[in-house]
């Protein structure tokens, strides 16, 4: 039965289908999806004035997540949805500019929210407060190891250099902070390198999405303005690939006239498939002549890449236009007014998959994908 189960959970992901989200184009028979909004649900997170937070920092009460909430990631736990969201308070103007907590927020049915009104991670007296403080914990992914360790990679941000940082939980709410991923690699060369944005590697076992190995080792891609990889023995300490020439391995790449031209940033843990290893990612629109002018420029919206099993660095299917882009309004508006749908969250729930997203870097939306029985 389990073995069944399996493959019916991997044709899912692979399945093609004949039409995309919004008038997008057909995916590939490799990619995952169409994903469409809920009619009348988004955004399902929305800014607070009203959750007051002792911040062990200012030593004060605060309206945590007063200013925007956006960027989530997502876990199942105990037959719910588990979303852990970015919130801002409104200590400062513009981008990166106020600090950032993660709140987090249950779902038994993937849309309808219960907030918790109090953070479940945020800068304090520790052992991270030199990474952390003053800008806070931003964007995380989480995954989980099939022994119930949720990884929430993250990026810590002290207003100085943004981090890609580890930190673990066996309920999504205690969580221990590893510090900077790549703070041993390379004799501690990438320790003050710009970094964040990471999506470990997953399968489906079980009936479960959980963190599987690559080659006998875990692997995540990570990077902002390029994808590169990093592997790990133990999903704290994290080591960077590196190319020929002793820089990173850059294996994703923006491209000229593409709605990535500018940046290919990663989303959500990458899926192993029939077909390879599936990486959802953000794409950036240049503001510029060597931007994809059907879409705005300097907006975000979302693409997919497909790599080889054997040659995790290998690029064997790329989506040339994005299979999600900002449509409502809230979507096209706030911080971002370009245009942003940014994806971080992917679970497989209910025999439907669930995106998670930021809205313009001010909400949090969800979209679904619910795969067609005719088309097995």
């Amino acid at each position: 039965m389990q073995t069944i189960i399996l493959r019916f959970l991997l044709l899912i992901v692979c399945i093609p289908f004949a039409i995309g989200s919004a008038g997008q184009p057909p995916l590939p028979d490799w990619a995952l999806g169409p994903f469409a909004r809920p009619a009348g649900i988004n955004p399902v997170i929305i800014p607070d004035t009203q959750s007051i937070f002792f911040d062990p920092m200012s030593k004060q009460n605060l309206a945590w997540e007063a200013g925007d909430v956006f960027n989530p990631a997502a876990a199942v736990k105990n037959n719910k949805i588990y979303v852990l969201y970015r919130a801002e308070d409104r200590s400062g103007k513009g981008i990166g500019k106020r600090t950032s907590r993660l709140g987090i927020a249950e779902s038994s049915d993937g849309i309808s929210m219960k907030k918790e009104p109090v953070p479940v991670f945020y800068p304090a007296e520790d052992g991270q407060k030199e990474y952390e403080w003053p800008g806070g914990c931003e964007d995380p992914r989480i995954a989980v190891t099939k022994e119930g360790l949720y990884v929430m990679l993250y990026t810590q941000w002290n207003r100085k250099v943004a981090r890609l940082a580890v930190a673990t939980s066996k309920d999504l709410i205690t969580w221990t902070k590893h510090g900077p991923a790549f703070l041993k690699a390379h004799n501690g060369r990438f320790k003050d390198l710009f970094s964040k944005s990471a999506s470990i590697v997953t399968r489906i076992e079980n009936g479960r999405q959980v963190i599987a190995k690559v080659n006998g080792k875990y692997m995540m891609y990570w990077g902002e303005r390029f994808i590169n990889i990093a592997t790990s023995a133990d999903l704290i300490n994290w080591e960077p690939a590196l190319g020929e020439n002793g820089g990173l391995e850059l294996v994703v790449k923006p491209r000229k006239g593409y709605f990535d031209s500018d940046m290919t940033e990663c989303g959500p843990p990458a899926i192993i498939t029939e077909k390879g290893i599936l990486v959802l990612y953000n794409g950036k629109n240049k503001g510029n002549n060597d931007r994809d002018t059907n879409y705005t420029a300097n907006t975000y919206a979302a693409g997919q890449v497909l790599f080889d099993l054997n040659h995790p660095s290998k690029v064997i299917g790329r989506l040339d236009q994005p299979f999600f882009i900002p449509e409502a309004p809230f979507e096209k508006s706030g911080q971002y007014p370009a245009g942003t749908v940014f994806i971080e969250g992917l679970v497989y729930f209910k025999n439907k998959w669930f995106l998670y997203y930021g809205c313009a870097d001010s909400r949090v939306g969800v979209a679904v994908y619910t795969p067609d029985s005719a088309s097995r």
